[in-house]
């Protein structure tokens, strides 16, 4: 443990700790430096099953969990400016240890780099004028961001760095069409298209959607003095929007309660490579969630109510599964900023068509995996609840299940 801690210094980059012991849960560690309120911590992103975890440690609370993760995973990657270190821990507990010296500065990215005055980097970094976090009250004029925007700031980042790790899922040789549903005073549909656009360099169409008039007039007068000519704004609802017949990436932001469900079954209906959604006010389950068993811890509102919406976007990202998509519950953003900080992160499975269900045009030509709708069916009659996103697809003949 002692060359662990020699090498969680100044020149530390990152560590992944991996090679999960069958039948646990965990399988893989991430972890990076952070800095929280001018201190630094390490961030660890722990792998459990589908989920992503991530909570910060000091360098002695970290070594202390560094020797409980050893008793799951048995290899260990250290990466320094200067060096390369690989742990490898035998079934008896004896660690064979293994060091390069190699040149690592070339893969110091924004998101680690933490070198002298300890200021974390983002993709859209403090300093560089940017004009539309300018005129959305988030930056002044000198690129300095506005001390009371600063979470916003931090939510705009954060929200960049997951289409970041999607961005292979994009195809680069056509125009993608984006929508963001209920888009609002739209931060991050600029954002998003701000990023893939203009520093990506992508062929992209933005829609955003809102039910307020002035909100949309505004965003569409920003659009036209900032020249983003592929980005517009409409008036609309979710569930009857049909102003477009592909879309290659959904957003879905805060869309509140069952609003969510009609953004991701449209979504799936348009077949989009990638769906990114943060729930809201999840009431749906917890006014029809009953169950005897659980009864006992039910009984209490408080309780019922998280129960309820943890439940509500484990199964979205469930029947998201289920129709071919690999789906993440991610943390949007940090507890302390907003409670409201789940994002499910889904990006399409390369599957073949049925041929045999495309040859007749009478036929559903989207599938439910059997397994996993069995699964679904088994949950929802234990808890007592129908899910819209459920009803949506169930009820609708363009579907079939099948294995």
């Amino acid at each position: 443990m002692n060359i662990i801690g020699e090498n969680l210094s100044d020149d530390f980059i990152d560590m992944v700790i991996s090679q999960g012991t069958k039948g646990f849960e965990l399988t893989k560690v991430k972890v990076r430096q952070v800095l929280v309120k001018g201190q630094v911590y390490f961030q660890a992103s722990e792998t459990r099953g589908k989920q992503i975890f991530h909570n910060n440690y000091t360098k002695e609370e970290l070594l202390l969990k560094i020797v409980e993760w050893f008793d799951v995973l048995k290899q260990m990657l250290i990466r320094t400016k200067n060096k390369q270190i690989t742990v490898l821990m035998s079934k008896k507990g004896k660690a064979t240890i293994k060091q390069k010296q190699i040149d690592n500065t070339a893969f110091i990215n924004t998101s680690q780099n933490l070198s002298h005055n300890r200021e974390k980097s983002y993709i859209l970094s403090e300093g560089h004028r940017v004009p539309f976090l300018i005129d959305l009250g988030v930056m002044n004029d000198e690129g300095k961001i506005i001390k009371a925007k600063y979470d916003k700031f931090k939510q705009i980042n954060r929200f960049l760095e997951f289409i970041e790790d999607i961005i292979p899922s994009l195809d680069k040789t056509r125009e993608l069409t984006v929508i963001d549903f209920g888009c609002g005073k739209s931060y991050l549909t600029f954002a998003m298209y701000y990023y893939l656009k203009e520093l990506k360099g992508y062929q992209i169409r933005v829609i955003g959607l809102d039910l307020k008039k002035d909100v949309i007039k505004t965003c569409n007068n920003l659009a036209l003095r900032y020249g983003f000519d592929k980005l517009t704004f409409k008036e609309g609802d979710i569930a009857s929007f049909e102003g477009v017949d592909k879309v290659d990436m959904v957003v879905t932001l805060h869309a509140c309660d069952t609003a969510t469900d009609y953004a991701l079954y449209k979504a799936i209906k348009w077949d989009a490579d990638v769906i990114l959604s943060v729930p809201c006010c999840q009431h749906e389950l917890n006014n029809q969630m009953h169950s005897d068993i659980l009864n006992p811890i039910l009984q209490y509102g408080l309780i019922k109510e998280r129960f309820a919406a943890l439940s509500t976007d484990a199964l979205r990202a469930e029947l998201l599964e289920a129709v071919g998509y690999k789906a993440q519950i991610l943390e949007f953003i940090d507890m302390e900023h907003t409670p409201k900080n789940i994002l499910i992160r889904a990006v399409k499975r390369g599957q073949k068509k049925d041929s045999s269900i495309l040859e007749s045009k009478e036929q559903p030509t989207k599938k439910l995996e059997s397994v996993k709708m069995d699964s679904i069916e088994e949950l929802r009659k234990f808890l007592g609840v129908e899910p819209m996103l459920y009803k949506l697809l169930v009820n609708d003949n363009n579907f079939y299940i099948g294995s």
